[in-house]
């Protein structure tokens, strides 16, 4: 039986693939949290560890009160 991946793990797989595929390009902000937990069908908090995970790795800016930014140098991966 093969494994499922954790939801939060398929977010940051697909907004990799929409990074790479130029729907967020680099300096681009992504839509909020609330957007994105409608958007994948889910909560804030599997929305917020994806986009963490994103950030510990600098494909992702977090700005406090700001936003979520995709990095300038996530197109160079």
């Amino acid at each position: 039986m093969p494994y499922a991946q954790p939801l939060w793990r398929q977010i940051k797989d697909d907004l990799r693939a929409k990074i790479r595929a130029g729907i967020y390009p680099p300096g681009s902000k992504l839509p909020s949290v609330r957007l994105l937990a409608e958007e994948y069908d889910t909560s804030h908090m599997t929305v917020r560890r994806a986009l963490d995970s994103m950030i510990e790795l600098d494909e992702l800016i977090g700005r406090m009160g700001i936003g979520v930014f995709v990095a300038e140098t996530t197109a160079n991966r």
